[in-house]
């Protein structure tokens, strides 16, 4: 009953998610310091894992310190791993703040989300700071250079990463492999449906 709850509220959610066209009331001081790359290339990049292999393990340090390991979640949650391109660009700027209005619905899932961009700590410090709380980990993919990135087949040939996501069972395995048009917000709806048919 609880969890039927969390859908119906969940649907409610996405709607919202889904018919929002701007940056979730994000301040125009935080809009206007937005840098519009224009229409790219939609994907750029040959996938290196598949469904139904175990995920690469990786260790990357976190906007709000330490460092943050995929491992670290094993037989405890599932994992949702969002690489998104750049820092300080439109549809990264409106994808994550969108993830906050759907938080339950991870949580329903026993779920945890990365957040992962090839950008240095500093410059995720000063976005996420502009955008206001995240309640998922930001990491930080700068050095080596997008090397988790290369490793799961998502880094394009001008150095940042596709708008992807993974999700990722509690035993490590690759459940649902994403790569989006990089200049479009991925669809909610259907990671929720991949939330919901892991095991929880």
């Amino acid at each position: 009953m609880k969890k039927n709850a969390h859908l119906i509220l969940g649907l409610g959610m996405i709607s919202v998610f889904l018919l929002s066209t701007t940056a979730f009331g994000l301040s125009d001081a935080f809009k206007k310091n937005i840098y519009d790359p224009g229409l790219l290339k939609p994907t750029d990049s040959v996938l290196k894992v598949k469904v139904g292999d175990y995920a690469p393990d990786f260790s990357l340090p976190a906007v709000s310190g330490g460092r943050i390991s995929l491992g670290q979640y094993r037989g405890k949650k599932n994992v949702v791993l969002s690489f998104v391109p750049a820092a300080w660009t439109p549809v990264c700027s409106d994808q994550w703040p969108g993830y906050n209005i759907v938080e339950d619905l991870f949580d329903v899932n026993d779920a945890i989300l990365l957040g992962i961009t090839v950008d240095n700590i500093p410059t995720l410090f000063a976005w996420t700071n502009q955008m206001g709380a995240l309640w998922f980990p930001v990491l930080s993919d700068f050095w080596p250079h997008g090397a988790v990135a290369e490793r799961y087949g998502v880094l394009r040939s001008d150095g940042v990463s596709e708008r992807a996501l993974f999700v990722i069972d509690k035993k490590g395995i690759i459940r649902y492999i994403g790569v989006n048009d990089i200049n479009k917000r991925p669809r909610l709806e259907v990671l929720v449906k991949e939330l919901e048919r892991l095991e929880k």
